[in-house]
């Protein structure tokens, strides 16, 4: 079938992406992500709490199955998914993640160690008290509703909250591009703050944060640079650093405990991963004060035991660990919510100021529908009170009427017509009634019973009671003070219902540098030839016996405070920490050294202490007969591999060696050297020169073209053989080196 011309739209890419992508971030913003300024609930959780009201789960009613309560607001709301709405309803029960949860939950939904909730099918709940203040006023027509996405239901656009639950609870949402992040605050204090600018609308931030003190995070803890709060309620944007809060007590063989009783609420529901963080730094000895961490929380409170060695310096170690993990943390402020569809960033006052218009717009349309209803009611009272004086009249009307309607019609409009009276007296009198259509009603609807005194006295009180809340009502709307008067007046009432006292402790501390710990001993390092590596302590080490040290290839002495340096063949330098290489008894296997640094298929040549480094020089020879001298200082640094000398294609490194002072001033040193055709030449160390790190060297010996050097090294002018590779050479003559002369024939033996 051939396409018609017009029925081909013709569409610039570019443009069709941009605006897809717009509507899409639009809809993710306003739709999904951000809360709404006014009552501080994004969609999703806005739906959940409507739909729990539809299932008249109120505070005082029955728990029902989450998975009905999911089942409802997606089928009706919330087309999105059940696991994240069920996720929202989760999140709004947690009492460590809002300062008043919003959702009482029963069963396991989950905790502040990093446990997720059981399934939705396990799980039951119902509204909390503070939902409530949310939910109260729904039936008084005071918040706009829409359709749903189907257009089958109607839903609240906000709920009509009469608590600041944005400032109260906080929130947290990532939309497309934006991202809020609204930390929580004392209920207290934010009603304290909206009463007191309410009294003065023109109060600076300053002036609310004598009552608005600064966050509250459910979890405790300790904002550590209060002095930044102030700005951030300016700009609506900032860091804040939040550092656990901790206990210093005595435990058993002199040692120490740190004990955790608050955490950073950047971990609340996630604090097995702090304690696991813990573990892990005291596995890998990056604390060495650390002799144990366990948890000991409960139903009581949080308290994480980090147990110390004896004679440790608490302090330097906590300063340590608020640097290396989650026990201080950054919360980043980013005060962001939706108003008129537009997402804006506001300061403290601003959305103090958009929760007073609100409120002003909720209790004016309350006192709006009660005046109303008082009105009509006051109508039906003033006509029952009416048409018990003259209910003789009413009766003959009724009894001559062949129809409700026309006993109604004379009721409202004096219409007599054919009804049949007893008296002309009666006639006349019934043609003066001007009762309204509502007064008619409830007259017709009267049950005899109401015409008992007692009846007739409780409409009277009713019609007084009636006069005067009108009157109120009146004021209230007629005043704006007056109007406020009442706002305050419930909020007190929810301040004296929700008040808990302050939990986070603000305080301004510079976080100290880590000064590393540690004990220092003498170990002796011990390589066997398949590169198994270990160490053992000094007197360890006097312990075992000689034919077993022969067994190591490489036996290097240092402190534990010192760096073991591996020289390799590719003429590379790794670094260990001396602390990092395992303890072991004679008879253990250690590890591999490949395991302790980035060492490649080139094998280790020669191990020293990265302390004797910087008091001498090394000497390099390679197997292309390349030789110098190095200062030790070129190989101070704290990278874990570096290039430790330049070498050829094709050629690697044969010797690394230290050179001592007492070498250097000894002067009779002789450089030896061995190639694998069996030739040695010596020479005196002292016309080596010394070179950078990365220069290549000076020819050191002639060599054929298939000879390379494999033995070097220098020792003392009495020493007359070497031995290597299980054979004896003796070097013959020690010639100059700087005429690069040829080996000599070396006796083997």
């Amino acid at each position: 079938m051939e396409l018609q011309k017009d029925s081909i739209i013709q569409l610039d890419f570019t443009e069709e992406m941009r605006n897809s992508y717009r509507d899409y971030a639009v809809s993710v913003i306003i739709s999904r992500a951000l809360p709404d300024v006014r009552d501080g609930l994004k969609p999703v959780q806005r739906r959940i709490l409507y739909a729990m009201t539809e299932l008249g789960l109120a505070p005082d009613k029955p728990h029902r199955k989450s998975a009905r309560i999911v089942g409802d607001t997606m089928g009706k709301y919330h087309p999105h998914g059940d696991s994240s709405i069920y996720d929202a309803l989760v999140h709004m029960t947690e009492d460590y993640s809002l300062s008043i949860p919003l959702v009482d939950g029963h069963g396991n939904f989950g905790s502040i160690d990093g446990d997720s909730a059981a399934a939705m099918r396990y799980t039951e709940a119902r509204l909390s008290a503070g939902a409530m203040t949310m939910l109260g006023n729904l039936d008084k027509q005071l918040v706009p509703f829409g359709p749903n996405f189907d257009e089958s239901e109607k839903e609240p656009l906000v709920l009509p909250a009469t608590l600041p639950n944005l400032l109260i609870n906080g929130t947290t949402g990532i939309a497309v591009g934006m991202a809020t992040n609204m930390p929580p605050h004392n209920p207290s204090e934010v009603i304290d703050g909206v009463i007191a600018y309410m009294k003065n609308p023109d109060i600076t931030i300053s002036g609310l944060m004598k009552y608005i003190k600064g966050p509250d995070f459910p979890t405790g803890a300790i904002i550590t640079n209060a002095e930044e709060i102030e700005n951030i309620y300016r700009t609506g944007e900032g860091k804040l650093k939040v550092r656990a809060k901790t206990e210093i007590e005595k435990s058993d063989y002199g040692r120490t405990n740190i004990v955790i009783t608050e955490i950073p609420y950047t971990v609340a529901g996630n604090k097995t991963k702090l304690l696991e963080s813990l573990v892990n730094l005291t596995r890998d000895k990056v604390f060495d004060e650390i002799y144990d961490v366990r948890d000991e929380s409960s139903k009581e409170g949080i308290r994480l035991v980090i147990e110390v060695k004896k004679d440790r310096n608490i302090d330097n170690l906590l300063n340590g660990l608020y640097k290396k993990t989650a026990m201080e943390d950054t919360y980043g402020v980013n005060m962001l919510a939706v108003k008129d569809k537009q997402p804006i960033t506001f300061d403290l006052k601003s959305l103090i100021q958009e929760f007073v218009l609100f409120q002003e717009e909720l209790y004016t349309k309350e006192y709006t529908y009660l005046l109303e209803k008082a009105n009509s009611r006051l109508e039906i009272v003033e006509g029952l009170i009416k048409a018990t004086d003259v209910i003789d009249l009413i009766i003959e009307i009724l009894r001559g009427s062949s129809s409700v309607k026309q006993a109604k019609s004379c009721l409202v409009n004096g219409d007599t017509t054919d009804i049949t009276f007893r008296s002309k007296a009666s006639e006349k009198q019934a043609k003066t009634l001007d009762f309204t259509e509502a007064q008619a009603d409830a007259i017709l609807a009267m049950p005899l019973s109401r015409l008992v005194g007692l009846e007739l006295l409780k409409l009277h009180q009713e019609n007084d009671t009636l006069l005067a809340n009108i009157a109120e009502y009146q004021k209230v709307l007629g005043d704006k003070e007056e109007l406020h008067g009442v706002i305050q007046t419930r909020l007190k009432a929810y301040k004296k219902q929700f008040s808990t006292p302050r939990r986070t402790e603000l305080a301004n501390m510079t976080l100290q540098n880590y000064v590393e710990e540690v004990k220092e001993e003498e170990l002796y390092v011990l390589v066997d030839r398949f590169g198994y590596t270990k160490s053992v302590d000094a007197s360890s080490y006097s312990r075992i016996a000689p034919e077993t040290l022969e067994e190591y290839h490489h036996i290097t002495p240092l402190m534990n405070t010192d760096r073991l340096c591996v020289f390799t063949k590719g003429g590379n330098m790794h670094q260990i920490k001396a602390m990092n290489i395992p303890k072991g008894r004679a008879k253990d296997k250690g590890v591999l050294i490949q395991t302790l640094c980035k060492l490649e298929d080139d094998e280790p040549l020669l191990y020293i202490s990265f302390r004797d480094l910087f008091d001498s020089q090394l000497l390099f020879v390679t197997a292309q007969g390349f030789v110098k001298l190095v200062s030790g200082v070129e190989f101070e640094t704290n990278r874990l591999t570096v290039a430790a000398t330049k070498l050829a294609e094709n050629d690697s490194l044969v010797c690394v060696q230290p050179v001592t002072v007492e070498d250097a001033i000894a002067g009779d040193r002789k450089v030896i050297m061995i190639t694998e055709q069996g030739l040695s030449l010596g020479y005196p160390l002292s016309e080596v020169n010394e070179l950078k790190k990365t220069g290549r060297g000076v020819k050191g010996i002639s060599l054929t073209a298939k000879d390379l050097v494999k033995y070097a090294g220098f020792v003392t002018p009495d020493l007359e053989t070497v031995t290597f590779d299980g054979k004896t050479y003796y070097p013959k003559k020690i010639r100059s080196r700087k005429r690069a002369a040829k080996g000599q024939k070396a006796q083997i033996s």
